[in-house]
């Protein structure tokens, strides 16, 4: 490696160190249109619109309530992607958003360091889900999701208020440095927990309805000319149902 080309590498650590804090916070869970379970891109209260994105979407399964694999798809319906399977226990997906770097005037562009050579950052962006049909519960461990929220217990309040705890895998390891935001669609801007050194954070359940619990780790660059780290979004997505009418 010559002098200049480790130069440019080292700038580029010592950006995006600088710009860590700033992530890109558009994720990926499911959430119930008009009666059927759709997959929704976006943050806060953006849905944008997943039929265009459906090529990055790597990976959606359905499982019983015996945490066994049943068969699923996604299949468009106007702007959306729904389930083809309505009465899955719960259901995880992957969607692989690609290279995207950032400019100095804040604009972000789908692509690496290498094209982009003068950006503040330049990342690989991972979006993972896992939603549950009902309240909380336990979940194990699922082996395609390279990051996923743990619930840690054995049973769960249905109640809003009540505190739970999470443990964060990466690559089914618990991960310290995790930033956990307990709310990405009402409350995106929050200030995240961050996990310690077991991968725990302490949240209470934040709506009669439903949550989406986020958490997002940084994986190191394999390749830090053409992108400074791969941000991994996880989401755990579940209801918390309202009084009887």
């Amino acid at each position: 490696m010559n002098k200049v080309t480790l130069a440019c590498i080292t700038l580029a650590i010592s950006i995006s160190s600088i710009y860590s804090a700033k992530t890109q916070a558009h994720a990926i869970w499911f959430a119930e249109r008009s009666s059927q379970l759709a997959l929704i891109y976006g943050e806060g209260a953006q849905d944008l619109d997943t039929v265009k994105r459906q090529d990055k979407v790597k990976r959606v399964t359905g499982y019983n309530k015996n945490w066994q694999e049943q068969s699923v798809k996604l299949v468009e319906s106007g702007h959306m992607m729904i389930l083809s399977d309505n009465t899955v226990y719960a259901v995880t997906g992957m969607l692989d958003n690609g290279l995207w770097s950032k400019t100095k005037d804040g604009k972000w562009f789908a692509s690496g360091r290498d094209q982009i050579p003068d950006a503040v950052l330049s990342e690989h962006t991972k979006k993972h889900a896992v939603h549950l049909r009902g309240p909380l519960t336990k979940i194990p461990q699922l082996k395609e999701q390279q990051l996923q929220i743990i619930p840690i217990g054995k049973s769960f309040s249905d109640q809003k208020g009540a505190l739970v705890s999470y443990r964060i895998l990466f690559n089914g390891k618990a991960v310290q440095g995790a930033k956990v935001i307990n709310d990405i669609v009402n409350d995106p801007d929050q200030k995240p927990l961050i996990s310690n050194d077991e991968g725990i954070v302490t949240l209470p359940l934040r709506n009669q309805g439903l949550n989406v619990v986020a958490a997002i780790y940084d994986e190191k660059s394999t390749n830090l000319a053409v992108f400074d780290k791969t941000e991994h979004l996880a989401t755990l997505s579940f209801i918390l149902p309202h009084a009887a009418e």
